[in-house]
């Protein structure tokens, strides 16, 4: 903080020669701190960068979350979709299941043979035939009874091949049978679609945190770093002033010593004005050099 000019400067109680060596210094000390200071705000623009080089990532990355979010809930959508469709086909199955049973019903009725249960008993046979030891006599019965049953089967599904409504139902079965091996297809692909969007999602969800922390990580850094450039700078800026101070002490103490020597010289021609001035009063003869001191002193 500077004096007002018309407010008188103490005089320094260090030789002025002390003064200039703390202002040296105060110099070397204060360009050293500019150097770490800027050094520190270099130091923190490469952190931004690299921070900023972060952040851009994550952007990016952001983007292709939403990206496969969006995608695997589309697939998700279409498999929700399909799963109806297929529920749909699955109750007019059931339904065209229930018309063949009822007209096969119908048929057992009309001709007293239960085809179902015919076929059910061929099962029964072809097990005890595969999973018991059998005399070969009971074994050959077994077969002809099989070969019987066999044959009494396809009679009576020859027969109901040619009832026109129980044909048309079979065709329609079998087709809802095809419809839903389709649907089951599609329903596979779709879900195997939205499940590798997903893991495409957690793998970059995953990234997203590690550059998210190393992002932070940074943050925290360029926070501290540029505390410490302030602190810096703070100390830089008090060098500056205490480096403004003593040049003002030098300053002054110069100009003292210049006025000093001013009055000290004049002083002395004074002293020399009056000897020459009295040799003058005496008649004496004087120089021209005499004449010059006179005339500097204001007595001529």
């Amino acid at each position: 903080m500077g004096e007002s000019e018309d407010t008188p400067v103490e005089e320094p109680t260090v030789p002025i020669e002390q003064l200039i060596k703390e202002k040296d210094a105060l110099q070397e000390r204060a360009y050293e701190l500019k150097k770490i200071r800027d050094d520190l705000h270099e130091k923190s623009k490469k952190l931004a960068d690299e921070r900023d080089s972060y952040n851009s990532r994550i952007r990016e990355i952001r983007n292709k979350v939403g990206t496969h979010k969006k995608d695997r809930d589309d697939f998700n959508e279409r498999v929700k979709h399909a799963k109806e469709e297929r529920n749909t086909i699955i109750k007019e199955h059931i339904e065209a299941k229930k018309t063949i049973r009822s007209l096969e019903k119908d048929n057992t009725m009309k001709t007293g043979v239960n085809l179902p249960l015919l076929k059910q008993d061929m099962r029964n046979l072809e097990n005890e035939q595969m999973t018991q030891i059998l005399s070969p006599q009971k074994e050959r019965k077994l077969i002809e009874t099989i070969a019987a049953l066999h044959m009494k089967i396809k009679e009576q599904e020859d027969s109901l091949k040619k009832d026109p409504k129980l044909k048309e139902s079979l065709e329609q079965e079998k087709n809802l049978s095809k419809k839903i091996e389709k649907h089951h297809e599609a329903m596979a692909k779709l879900a195997k679609r939205a499940q590798e969007e997903h893991e495409s999602m957690i793998e970059l969800v995953k990234m997203l945190e590690t550059l998210s922390k190393k992002a932070n990580e940074l943050q925290e850094t360029i926070v501290l770093t540029k505390m410490e450039a302030d602190k810096v700078h703070k100390e830089f800026i008090d060098h500056v002033n205490n480096i403004h101070e003593l040049e003002r002490q030098i300053s002054s103490v110069e100009k003292k010593k210049y006025k000093e020597k001013k009055q000290a010289d004049a002083s002395s021609v004074q002293k020399e004005a009056d000897d020459i001035f009295e040799k003058f009063k005496r008649g004496e003869k004087l120089s021209t050099e005499d004449l010059m001191v006179l005339q500097k002193a204001g007595l001529i």
